[in-house]
């Protein structure tokens, strides 16, 4: 019997890991049927059945899940020989998977991700667009870009830009009808663009001013879930909205958005990136450390 190919091995464990032949196959370069019949084959070799297929899903039976066990280690003794070797070459090259979410993502595309890209042409970087907290261990990825307080603990993580705050903003057009705010309790009497979570949740605006923290729970005729409209919303005058300061900082500087309640809107820390602090760091990953260092560093001097 022909034993498996690494590829082979590789396949079965992307399929494993993203319970889907479509994304393993995305990842891995190949079209899914492609895919499906080089594990069909593989299956057939091996006398067994590795996945469990339906219409919605894809899992592992008994027998894959022992294979598996013994066949991932290997695989990762082989990955960290290969990224051994390439420490060997004059620049990195590779591909850098990061999972970020989507007003991350246009923060750094350009003065980080393709400034990286560009001073190693040899590397290949996949940015994730996710609202969800994805676990980057587990879903395949090298590192993960987000706010600082979002990052689980067991993680190391690298500052990306400076501290970053929430801003109340509304348009000229809305405070001709309406009074500005004066303190967070005033939006109560506000028609407030308010935003819905992932899970179903309105997020609550928060607040801090001399050590006294306030979560309001804000009322509003429109719920958004995409920023981009809440934006365009709040432009538009259909009531005051809670964003980041970077997503609307244009806006701001043009007069088509005026920011309200500013004693009440104190800076957080902002973004990072965090990577596995029990793994070792590819060659790829530390150049693009390196940039995010060299990125913050400017940021925090102007």
């Amino acid at each position: 019997m022909k034993r498996p190919d690494l590829f082979e091995l590789q396949a079965i464990s992307a399929v494993a890991s993203r319970r889907s032949f479509r994304a393993a196959a995305a990842e891995l370069s190949l079209s899914p049927s492609a895919l499906s019949h080089r594990v069909a084959a593989l299956e057939r070799r091996l006398g067994v059945r590795l996945f469990q297929r339906t219409t919605r899903s894809v899992s592992l039976t008994e027998a894959g899940e022992q294979f598996l066990a013994r066949v991932r280690p290997a695989l990762a003794e082989l990955s960290a020989a290969m990224e051994m070797v390439k420490e060997f070459r004059d620049t990195p090259a590779g591909t850098l998977r990061i999972t970020t979410s989507e007003g991350a993502a246009r923060q750094v595309l350009t003065p980080v991700v393709l400034e990286f890209m560009e001073r190693y042409p040899d590397m290949r970087v996949e940015l994730v667009v996710e609202s969800r907290f994805m676990d980057i261990v587990k879903e395949g990825f090298d590192a993960g870009l987000r706010l600082l307080e979002a990052v689980p603990q067991d993680m190391v993580a690298v500052s990306c830009g400076p501290r970053q705050r929430s801003v109340v903003v509304g348009s000229p057009r809305y405070f001709k009808a309406n009074p500005r705010p004066k303190v967070p309790a005033d939006l109560r009497a506000h028609r407030c663009i308010r935003t819905r979570k992932r899970n179903g949740g309105i997020y609550a605006w928060e607040f801090e001013r001399r050590g006294e923290e306030l979560e309001i729970e804000v009322d509003g005729p429109l719920t958004l879930d995409t920023l981009s409209l809440v934006i365009e919303a709040a432009m538009n005058g259909a009531g005051l909205a809670y964003l980041s300061e970077w997503e609307v900082r244009s806006a701001l500087a043009s007069g088509k958005l005026v920011s309200v309640l500013e004693d009440w809107l104190p800076s957080y820390p902002g973004l990072c990136v965090f990577y596995p602090s029990h793994r070792h760091v590819p060659a790829g990953l530390r150049a693009f450390v390196e940039v995010v260092k060299q990125f913050t560093k400017r940021q925090e001097s102007v």
